[in-house]
Parts: structure tokens; C-alpha cells; sequence
């Protein structure tokens, strides 16, 4: 820890942001493998509410021993309300989504979002592309559509999509509009005590939208891989990784935050590798090493 402690205090703000957002894509990846396991199990809403809870009760837990919650965060409570709804209606959109789409595919559709983000960065920032980046943008969004098609021309040109892929699709346009507004809205508060702020609003909201669901459902009797996915989604691709997002867009344009998005299908085929063994063909891996490079292409300086 003392080794971590050293070296990150020797980086740069935007550096630390880099290695932010490098955590927070290889903690969601993870997600999508083991959201396609508990989809069928149990209703989208019921479980981001308990992954909701559980998160946000981490994310205190962290603000309080760490910075403390001072009355000033709630100011303007307007501004949880507005980020938690984004990322509740994000969450809820990407496990009804998972259902029917393949983990590969669902990743590759999560790497549209820089592409929306920096055109909400516009909107609300008036952050400018540079020429580099547009055409990473560009490259980027080719190589996700590759994959999304399964390397199927014909389905590309009949824009043959699945449901879950267009479901998903509504929940990476809020996710996109998130990052740009988290910088917008924060008014100085730290990220951990800014990501309290916006799990409590996410939780409401998710309670009043489906609450039903939440008693509809015989906890008792959901297979285990469910409660895998719950806790390593509220622990690992909920607290974990809002945390991460809030630190990197306080330190990095919208666009380069969202690139992180690109090395996602990368590392959910590792997962799929080490928990089926899947390997998908190689005219898909194409399309996987075009993010990549996308992602070379925003970054570099």
C-alpha cells in the first residue's frame, strides 16, 4: 500500500484519472459475462435496486470514515436526482438488455458511449474534438459495430440488431450523458461523498419504479450465480467503479474518460475465456483490435 501510495503520489492529476478509468473498464467488464448468467433469473429493476443499496451503503460507509459528509454536499439535491437517475436508468436497461445479448455484443455496444459523450461534452461542457480524436471516435464506433454484427456483413448492411443490443443501447445514451454532467454538477464535493449523493437519489428512484418487483421476487429461492453477480456488481461494477468514474471525470475531457470503454470487450473476452472457455472468431477479434487502437488514438498526447 505504501508502494501504491508512493508512486500515485508522484503522477499527475490526469495520469491518476488514466488509471482510474483503467480499473473502472476492467471491474465492468466483469459484469457483463456474469449479468448474461443472472438475466433470467430475476427482474432488471429488483436487482439494481438491491445493487443500489448495497453500493451506496460502501460508498457511505468510504465517505464518512475518509472525508466526512459535510451539510454542504446537500445542497441542491436536485443534482443526485438528475445523476442517479441517468445511471439507475442505465443499470436496469443493461440487465433487461443482457437477457437476449451476448456478452461480447453488449460490450461492444457499451463502447458506442464515447462517442455519445463527447457530444454531450459539447452540449453541456463545450468541450471540443480534435481531429485525432474524431477519428478515433470513428474507428472506434466501426470496430464496435463489427462486433455488435458478429462480423456479418450482410446482418451490418440489413442493420440486423438484436432486441437486447437496442434495449442496452437507450441505457449507454444516459450512461454517455452522466460522465460530462457529473463535471457540470459538482460543486467541489469529493468524488466519494458526490457518488454517496447520487447512490442515495439512484435508490429512491429505483424504489418507486420497482418496488413491485422487488416483493415479487422469492429471494430465497434465486440460484447462487445470482447472488454472485449481486455482490460483485454492488462491490466491484457499482461502488468500486462510480467512485473511479466521478475521480476520472473531475480529471479528464468527457471524451477520454468514455474511451476507457473500448478495452471493455477486450476484457469480457478474458472473462468469457476463463469462464467458458468461449473464444469468439477471429474476424470478430477485428473488430475488438480496432477499439484498441481507438482507444491508442484518444489517449495519445
Amino acid at each position: 500500500m505504501e508502494v501504491l501510495r508512493l508512486t500515485l503520489s508522484g503522477l499527475g492529476q490526469p495520469a491518476r484519472g488514466h488509471l482510474a478509468m483503467l480499473a473502472f473498464s476492467a471491474l465492468v467488464a466483469g459484469s457483463f459475462s456474469l449479468g448474461v448468467l443472472a438475466a433470467p433469473h430475476i427482474d432488471p429493476g429488483a436487482l439494481s435496486v438491491v445493487r443500489f443499496v448495497l453500493a451506496g451503503a460502501l460508498v457511505g460507509v468510504a465517505a464518512v470514515v475518509t472525508t466526512g459528509i459535510p451539510r454542504s454536499a446537500w445542497v441542491a439535491p436536485w443534482r443526485y436526482l438528475v445523476l442517479g437517475g441517468l445511471l439507475a436508468s442505465y443499470f436496469v436497461l443493461m440487465f433487461e438488455g443482457l437477457k437476449t445479448a451476448p456478452p461480447v455484443s453488449a460490450a461492444a455496444v457499451f463502447t458506442l458511449t464515447p462517442v455519445m459523450a463527447a457530444g454531450f461534452g459539447w452540449v453541456f461542457l463545450r468541450q471540443r474534438l480534435t481531429g485525432r480524436m474524431a477519428v478515433a471516435l470513428c474507428v472506434g464506433g466501426v470496430g464496435a459495430l463489427w462486433v455488435i454484427f458478429r462480423a456479418d456483413l450482410q446482418a451490418l448492411m440489413a442493420m440486423e440488431i438484436g432486441r437486447g443490443e437496442a434495449v442496452y443501447f437507450v441505457g449507454c445514451v444516459a450512461h454517455a450523458a452522466y460522465a460530462p454532467l457529473v463535471r457540470k454538477l459538482n460543486r467541489g464535493e469529493p468524488a466519494v461523498v458526490f457518488t454517496f449523493g447520487m447512490m442515495v437519489a439512484g435508490t429512491l428512484l429505483l424504489a418507486v419504479y420497482a418496488w413491485p418487483a422487488v416483493v415479487a421476487t422469492d429471494w430465497a429461492a434465486l440460484p447462487r450465480v445470482v447472488w454472485v453477480t449481486l455482490v460483485y456488481v454492488a462491490v466491484a461494477a457499482s461502488a468500486m467503479t462510480f467512485v473511479l468514474l466521478q475521480y476520472a471525470t473531475l480529471r479528464l475531457p468527457a471524451a477520454k474518460v468514455m474511451a476507457y470503454t473500448y478495452l471493455v470487450p477486450s476484457w469480457v473476452i478474458l472473462w468469457e475465456i476463463a469462464l467458458h472457455g468461449a473464444v469468439p472468431p477471429g474476424l470478430v477479434l477485428a473488430g475488438v483490435a480496432m477499439t484498441v487502437l481507438a482507444l491508442w488514438l484518444l489517449l495519445k498526447e
